[in-house]
């Protein structure tokens, strides 16, 4: 009987845990896409944008980078193409690739993007230390790794 309480009681703390984990990533994705909204972009789309950037850049390689598969990220391009703040074009170096490159309207645009990601992740993080944040994130690439089948970046060997 012990055995079966302490089940009860891992399983009741799991889907509380959980259930918490979820109910902040609804938060913080809602949080995000209503500052982004105040500029016509949804949170991936100000991602994209963003990683963009950064330096010519394929489809494939910002698949990753805002988390969408290879049909998402052609909406995603096709969305921020019709708003005009991307272009397609084919690679200098391999005409089969495609380089995405922003528009003057996305530059623009750019400098008030970092800063809403910023503001919203301090606002999420208010009051924790950066020794409780670290502690966060090793807890939350176990938890992937957990889930992916991968190693944490900071498991040991």
């Amino acid at each position: 009987m012990a055995e079966r309480t302490r089940n009860a009681v891992r399983l009741a703390l799991l889907l509380n845990a959980a259930g918490l984990l979820a109910r902040v990533s609804r938060e913080h994705a809602t949080a995000l896409e209503r500052r982004f909204a105040e500029v016509g972009l949804t949170t991936q789309q100000a991602a994209l944008l963003v990683h963009a950037s950064r330096a010519p850049t394929s489809p494939t390689t910002l698949t990753d980078a805002v988390g969408a598969d290879r049909a998402g990220m052609t909406r995603l391009l096709d969305r921020l193409e019709a708003k005009g703040m991307v272009r397609r074009r084919r690679s200098a170096d391999d005409r089969r690739a495609i380089v995405i490159e922003l528009t003057e309207a996305a530059q623009r645009l750019l400098p008030l993007l970092p800063p809403v990601f910023g503001q919203v992740n301090q606002q999420l993080f208010a009051g924790l230390t950066n020794e409780e944040i670290q502690s966060l994130a090793a807890l939350c690439e176990r938890m992937l790794a957990n889930l992916t089948g991968t190693r944490a970046s900071g498991s040991a060997t």
